[in-house]
């Protein structure tokens, strides 16, 4: 071989393998910061029949059960239940909560795998209005009727006052 097409042709090599090792580089780094979105029917079943490893950053939406808030008085910690359509799993949260928080809201919170249903989160947010539900909650809730809280006792008294 030509020592000049040698030269040329390691050259080439060169930068195609260190072309090669930043990419793998970058999405090494990226898929260490992804947060997997589960519901709490994924977290207890798994998802594609892989569950969710515990101290996993992940994200999990569903409605929070009514009656389960619990707020510790002497802090800013509040746990709660989240269901979709089947299992419960319990987040524990410390910080503020939206204004757009309550019981029979659909929220989405970010956090970590503490237990098999138990999730510590670092960030809760709540849905801005009546009609909107992250996609991947919204097609596995089809079909599923919840009642909102403040619906509860008005069901009895339709009719009344007329």
């Amino acid at each position: 071989m030509n020592p000049r097409r040698q030269k040329r042709l390691i050259g080439v090599l060169s930068i195609v393998l260190l072309v090669g090792a930043a990419v793998w580089m970058m999405l090494s780094a990226l898929s260490e910061n992804i947060d997997h979105f589960y519901t709490p029917s994924e977290i207890i079943n798994g998802k594609q029949g892989v569950t969710p490893k515990v101290g996993q950053r992940l994200r999990i939406g569903g409605m929070v059960v009514p009656g389960s808030v619990k707020r510790d008085q002497e802090s800013l910690s509040v746990s709660f239940d989240l269901a979709d359509t089947g299992p419960v799993v319990t987040v524990s949260y410390a910080g503020i909560l939206p204004d757009l928080f309550r019981e029979g809201q659909g929220i989405v919170a970010t956090g970590r795998l503490a237990e098999n249903n138990f999730i510590v989160a670092d960030e809760v947010l709540a849905k801005h209005d009546e009609e909107y539900m992250p996609p991947e909650l919204a097609e596995k809730m089809k079909g599923i009727k919840h009642v909102k809280p403040e619906n509860l006792n008005t069901n009895q008294n339709t009719g009344s006052g007329q």
